[in-house]
């Protein structure tokens, strides 16, 4: 009975050290992702054993146990079996799902996804123009237009300056502006897909205190024309109107500011007694 203790003790020894050799060969990693994913090949694991890329990233497998190989499934690489601190590097160049394995230990499984790159949104703000001039207080609907070519559309956040105003999920992506003062504005709208990417619109406008108006320099064109002046605001829209009884009144003209005096010529008067007057337009 002695004689069997021996190996008993062995036995055991050997069944521990098996344990423990067991633990570190199937350590995990959590998968890689990113651009040039890196995997340790251990023994018997790759760690981790999958991998998500982009187009033209690459995968370096680092051998940490030995011996080894990261060999494709369907023949596309060989690293060939090398020991450890040896590494090799492969690029993808193609989106798809490439199986690989351990050609010593079939068993050791891995599998890198390729995806294609994503292509960002793109945006633009639609109203208002960029370096538009608003009569103070101003009120307006900013709006815009988002697409994506390889995804979908998941957000649009508009803000003033830093402040955000709203976000609109379907189109048509629009958010409310209240009440400006006078003063220069900066909006923006920002589109997010479902990639993760965004774009970014900006636009500058104006809002002004409008001025007074008041005509002057009338002057009668023979044969048919009278002309005359009216003071403006630069970039506010007015519109001049004639009666011939100061009760009913036609548009003739409609005009955005250049300056801030703008000369108005009626080509059709015909001589007879008539009155004009110009307006201030409300803001788009």
């Amino acid at each position: 009975m002695k004689s069997l203790n021996p190996g008993k003790r062995l036995f055991h020894s050997t069944l521990c050290s098996l344990a423990v050799t067991a633990v570190t060969a199937f350590s995990w990693s959590p998968p890689a992702r990113g651009t040039n994913a890196n995997m340790n090949i251990v023994n018997f694991a790759f760690s981790p054993n999958t991998a998500t890329i982009n187009v033209n990233d690459t995968v370096t497998w680092t051998w940490v146990g030995s011996p080894h190989s990261a060999t494709s499934d369907t023949g596309l690489w060989d690293s060939g079996v090398f020991s450890a601190g040896h590494t090799f590097t492969r690029a993808f160049t193609s989106a798809g799902s490439f199986p690989f394995h351990c050609t010593v230990h079939p068993f050791m499984t891995g599998t890198i996804t390729v995806q294609s790159a994503n292509i960002p949104p793109t945006v633009a703000l639609t109203f208002p123009g960029n370096g538009s001039v608003f009569a103070a207080p101003a009120s307006f609907t900013l709006t815009a237009k988002a697409s994506d070519s390889d995804g979908s559309v998941t957000n649009v956040q508009f803000l003033q300056g830093a402040t955000v105003l709203g976000n609109s999920i379907t189109p048509p992506y629009s958010a409310s502006v209240s009440n400006l003062p006078a003063g220069s504005y900066t909006f923006s709208a920002v589109a997010s897909d479902n990639g993760g990417s965004k774009a970014t619109d900006t636009i500058s406008i104006s809002v002004v205190t409008p001025g007074p108006i008041s005509l002057s320099a009338s002057e009668f064109l023979p044969p048919a024309s009278f002309q005359f002046s009216y003071s403006a605001t630069v970039g506010l829209s007015y519109v001049v109107q004639r009666s011939p009884d100061l009760t009913q009144w036609t548009a003739l003209s409609t005009n955005t500011a250049a300056s801030g005096s703008v000369v108005f010529t009626d080509q059709s008067a015909n001589g007879s007694q008539g009155f004009y007057r110009v307006g201030l337009l409300p803001n788009p």
